[in-house]
């Protein structure tokens, strides 16, 4: 697990909870975060969204709607991050998943207007998460498989790592962007499924 010092940082959940989340969560934990309820004290919020098709992500206005909230208040407390977690589906639909795919192309849409609106106090980010498994498909769809060039499902720990990074406080310069965690599929992507 990559290492980073969060010195105490208040780190708040909003949305689904799902294995990514939970192994993203005893990250943040085991590198000196403290988690709390109150997403507007918190210094950097995760933003949760399914991971897997077949599952509906709640209003994406809404969503938005509450990540500008806590944006504002970070700041105005002079500083934040805030991570989107989503299905790379957000940066390349998926035929099969048409509604999936506009969800969480909205939410990414959505993300990047908060950076534009939060900058350079607030740094928002989303971290797209392709397939996925543990002892089941936690992210992405099966058919993905397929399609990506590394050959094989990411883990858990694979998607950590990049909302590791996005939280680091050394990454003081990315904000606005989507960092596909899915073994090359959105570059490798056939769009005939």
């Amino acid at each position: 697990m990559m290492e980073i010092d969060l010195a105490g940082a208040a780190i708040a959940l909003d949305g689904e909870s799902n294995p990514v989340v939970d192994g993203v969560l005893a990250a943040l934990r085991a590198n000196g975060g403290t988690i709390v309820e109150a997403a507007e004290a918190a210094d950097i919020l995760l933003m949760s969204n399914p991971l897997r098709p077949g599952t509906t992500a709640q209003d994406p206005r809404c969503q938005h709607a509450d990540a500008r909230k806590v944006a504002k208040a970070m700041a105005e407390r002079g500083g934040g991050r805030i991570v989107f977690l989503v299905s790379a589906v957000a940066g390349m639909p998926m035929r099969r998943h048409p509604r999936f795919s506009i969800e969480n192309a909205a939410i990414l849409a959505g993300m990047r207007t908060l950076a534009m609106e939060f900058g350079p106090t607030v740094l928002v980010n989303a971290v797209g998460v392709g397939a996925v498994e543990d002892e089941t498909m936690v992210s992405g769809d099966k058919a993905m498989l397929s399609h990506i060039p590394v050959g094989r499902a990411g883990s858990i720990e694979e998607a950590v790592a990049a909302v590791l990074f996005f939280c680091d406080p050394l990454n003081t310069y990315t904000t606005g962007q989507m960092l596909g965690v899915d073994g090359g599929w959105t570059a490798g992507y056939g769009r005939n499924f």
